[in-house]
């Protein structure tokens, strides 16, 4: 088995497929029918209407992303309007690991190299 998608509810669907394409500009808009999702890798990123079933929030799994520079990526997903919710903290080797939010409440995990010690909250 290998994970090939992860859901993402949101209020608003066409504003989080705006959002999401910005947050992931490597990410390929693909169609399926009338259905809209962002490929990343061969990994699906579906965005999706939170109901009464599934809401949007901080209430459960956190899809974490490999990334080159975890300061970078903290600071480019600042500028998309997110807050960094947990972290950055050091979790193996040389690796650190950090939470940030979508505009919907959901929440982006980030893993890779941080040389900016300062300021962690390990």
């Amino acid at each position: 088995m290998k994970p090939i998608a992860n859901l993402i509810h949101v209020g608003d669907v066409s504003n989080g497929l705006d959002w999401y394409r910005k947050a992931f500009p490597m990410a390929i808009v693909k169609n399926i029918d009338d259905f809209t999702f962002l490929e990343v890798n061969g990994f699906a990123l579906e965005i999706v209407p939170a109901d009464e079933k599934v809401g949007s929030g901080k209430y459960g799994s956190v899809t974490y992303w490999e990334v080159v520079s975890l300061e970078h990526e903290i600071e480019r997903f600042k500028e998309l309007g997110s807050v960094v919710y947990r972290g950055p903290m050091k979790i193996e080797s040389d690796l650190w690991m950090c939470q940030v939010t979508d505009p919907f409440g959901n929440l982006i995990g980030l893993r890779g190299p941080f040389n900016n010690h300062r300021h962690s909250d390990s």
